[in-house]
């Protein structure tokens, strides 16, 4: 399983691309700004994006990507966007609204449109080639949840944005291993009570939930607020000594 890291970060600015990340070349994790940094004939292998919720910065390069490759799609089949209920429910009253952007379920023709919703559950399961999609809900301000994926050779889970919750761990906890966590940390310590407020991990928070996980997987930071990246980071390192942790910076490449 290849994946690779469009955006991460939790602004943008310079190299800061917000968060997306590539499975397979084909395949999505929401799509913020890094899905930008694609070329054509990339963006046109494309065929399913799983969207974790509906924040700007995790969706806001799906329309302008659908535009983009729209005469591909209408000749071939549609793009799947997988999505929660309320997920879904938001991207068709908020975005795909005819009025903030076309509304590309119903165009071409309702019959055989370029874009197809297909509503998840926590806990199903969707498998998209070799890959194993299984949605898991955490706790955010807006309904959101992580999708923990498996292949043949290696698993690893997707998790932003969320604090402090049980259901993630839970649902990590089931299975027998976990090669890799993507996990957020927005805000440094000193945030502590923006990040309770906006519901975000800072270190402290952070330090206390991953003693809920049974795994010992290699552990990346993801989210990290632009200007106090390092600080995040040092605080992490300095809370978290028994966990392999590192940093995400975007471009990197994973092979499971």
């Amino acid at each position: 399983m290849k994946i690779k890291i469009l955006g991460c970060s939790g602004g943008i600015g310079a190299s800061r691309r917000t968060t997306s990340l590539l499975l397979q070349d084909s395949i999505l994790i929401d799509s913020g700004t890094g899905v930008g940094d694609l070329d054509l004939e990339q963006m046109r292998k494309i065929r399913n994006v799983f969207i974790t919720h509906t924040h700007m910065d995790h969706i806001a390069a799906l329309p302008l990507m659908i535009d983009t490759i729209f005469e591909v799609l209408a000749q071939g089949a549609p793009l799947v966007v997988h999505g929660s209920k309320d997920t879904v429910k938001a991207l068709r009253e908020h975005v795909f609204n005819n009025i903030i952007w076309p509304d590309f379920s119903a165009i071409p023709t309702p019959e055989k449109p370029v874009m197809k919703f297909q509503i998840m559950e926590p806990g199903e399961l969707v498998d998209i080639g070799e890959c194993t999609f299984e949605m898991i809900p955490v706790n955010h301000v807006v309904p959101t949840v992580a999708y923990r994926v498996e292949s043949p050779k290696g698993s690893f889970a997707f998790c932003t944005d969320t604090t402090s919750n049980g259901s993630l761990w839970e649902g990590l906890n089931k299975h027998t291993s976990l090669d890799m966590l993507i996990i957020e940390t927005a805000f440094p310590n000193r945030e502590l009570e923006l990040s309770k407020l906006s519901r975000h991990y800072c270190p402290s928070l952070l330090a206390t939930d991953l003693t809920k996980l049974k795994h010992s997987p290699s552990i990346y930071i993801t989210h990290l607020k632009p200007g106090s990246e390092d600080e995040t980071m040092t605080e992490c390192r300095k809370m978290i000594t028994d966990r392999e942790i590192h940093q995400l910076f975007g471009d990197e490449v994973f092979q499971l």
